[in-house]
């Protein structure tokens, strides 16, 4: 699904878009997951309209030596850490010996920290989602390498189906995405994308407090009355 020029006013009517464009598409019983932080706000409410339950998926990119914001790998919360690393992405900078464990070890560090703070003391099998259906999401797709994880995170947990869901993801990303994923919702997907932040109004960052909040209220989705 493609269009162009939308503005998102936040993350949150950009979930509810969102929405509306998977309300039109089957889904039975999904579990809908949320790269934090700032995927949370945007699935909250594809959550509450789908009445689905809410999870998250925390993944943390390894930046590049120097450049941080640049990913070249990623770390997925998972029952055995996943660990994906983008080869291309990789080959365009000089990797110092042991740099990638160094920094796995670090990013594991702080997804463990993560998911303390958002879920206390559970237990592995409340995000065990083997034969559900997933929809992914998150705020937007920059080069892809963090939603990459995700996919191959959920295909080891055997998940049923994956849908991507995004608001804003460059073209080329979202036709590289299809043949990885069993469906992809995105409701822009502009030749070049700048930047992410650009397609909303209020792209302040999301706080750990915020995804707390919304963890907590999302709790009564899904349940039978």
């Amino acid at each position: 699904m493609f269009g162009f020029g939308p503005t998102f006013a936040d993350r949150g009517d950009a979930g509810r878009q969102l929405a509306d464009a998977l309300q039109e598409q089957a889904h039975a019983n999904p579990i809908v997951m949320a790269l934090p932080r700032g995927g949370v706000p945007v699935a909250f409410e594809v959550a509450r309209r789908l009445d689905a339950p809410l999870d998250l998926l925390i993944v943390r990119k390894i930046g590049a030596p120097g450049q941080p914001e640049y990913g070249i790998g990623a770390v997925v919360d998972t029952k055995e850490p996943h660990v994906v690393v983008n080869e291309e992405a990789a080959r365009n900078f000089s990797i110092p010996p042991g740099y990638l464990a160094t920094e796995r070890d670090h990013q594991l560090s702080e997804i463990q920290r993560r998911h303390r703070m958002y879920f206390g003391e559970d237990e592995p099998r409340d995000h065990d989602h083997s034969g559900r259906d997933v929809i992914l999401i998150d705020d937007g797709i920059a080069v892809g390498v963090s939603i990459r994880a995700g996919i191959h995170a959920l295909k080891q947990m055997g998940v049923a189906s994956i849908c991507i869901a995004v608001p804003v993801a460059p073209r080329d990303v979202v036709e590289s995405l299809r043949d990885e994923v069993d469906e992809i919702v995105c409701l822009s997907a502009p030749e070049r994308l700048q930047a992410v932040g650009a397609h909303y109004g209020d792209f302040t960052q999301t706080t750990d407090q915020e995804v707390v909040r919304l963890l907590k209220e999302a709790r009564k989705f899904g349940k039978a009355p």
